[in-house]
């Protein structure tokens, strides 16, 4: 299993970065996972678009999903996906459709946005959609897809991708305050990427993000045989973050750079 970061700012993106995204392949199969704000553009430098077989989304919040939008305009409008000739591009019977998983919810959080300004049956469109739930898997051909409700603002969900040859596992935790939940949907996975947005817990209100600090020590817990920290904006200062994860991990710890690839 091939990880390769394509995003992972926080809410709003680094320069020149991106947010939430995450390019899963497996034996030829390709799986994006979440794509917020900046991820088609990055996604492009990695693999022809018209290839991913599938998109999950954890949570429908912007900088999980919001680059879906114009993913969606390149699947129609593209040169290459029309009927006809265009240019040098011979036409096709057989458009690319990728498959999107969302959230229960979803479809229509994804119709209200578009239908703002144009045709709100876009995304729908361009991908074959499907909503799932946390109490359901997906066999998705070489990967097996299991989900796990973690505390957010909003419905979240922490995803594993595991290889159905019965190698590797890969645990995205998504977004989420300091819970057992997560440490026990991880326990023992082979890569544990983890949100640690905060410089310090949030002094108000409900929580719904993790500190570095906090981040090592659901790494710990969950036994995770490799932990990187992610969702972690270019003005915080990644030494920082890296030596406070490392402090309670109790190992080495990798701070997510896009263009980062992780082999498993």
């Amino acid at each position: 299993m091939r990880i390769t970061v394509l995003g992972k700012s926080p809410s709003w993106q680094d320069a020149d970065g991106a947010c939430s995204g995450y390019l899963v392949e497996e034996r030829g199969y390709a799986l994006l996972l979440d794509c917020g704000n900046g991820v088609f553009s990055k996604l492009r430098r990695f693999r022809d678009y018209t290839t991913v077989d599938a998109v999950v989304v954890s949570h429908m919040h912007a900088d999980h999903f919001l680059d879906l939008i114009p993913f969606s305009y390149a699947l129609t409008y593209a040169p290459r996906q029309q009927p006809v000739p265009v240019d040098r591009w011979p036409g096709t019977d057989s458009p690319a459709r990728p498959a999107l998983y969302l959230p229960e919810g979803g479809r229509e959080t994804v119709r209200r946005i578009v239908g703002a300004w144009g045709n709100e049956d876009l995304v729908e469109k361009a991908f074959d959609v499907r909503e799932y739930n946390a109490f359901q898997s997906l066999d998705l051909d070489v990967l097996r897809v299991r989900f796990h409700v973690v505390p957010h603002f909003l419905v979240t969900h922490a995803v594993e991708l595991a290889s159905t040859n019965g190698g590797a596992r890969f645990t995205f935790g998504a977004d989420c305050r300091p819970c057992e939940e997560l440490i026990d949907f991880a326990s023992g996975t082979d890569l544990f990427m983890v949100e640690a947005t905060l410089p310090r817990p949030e002094r108000q209100g409900v929580r719904g993000h993790l500190t570095p600090g906090e981040a090592g020590e659901h790494g710990r817990k969950a036994g995770a045989r490799r932990l990187v920290i992610t969702h972690i904006s270019d003005e915080l200062d990644e030494l920082w973050a890296r030596r406070e994860a490392e402090r309670t991990f109790g190992g080495p710890v990798d701070v997510a750079r896009e263009g980062a690839v992780y082999t498993l």
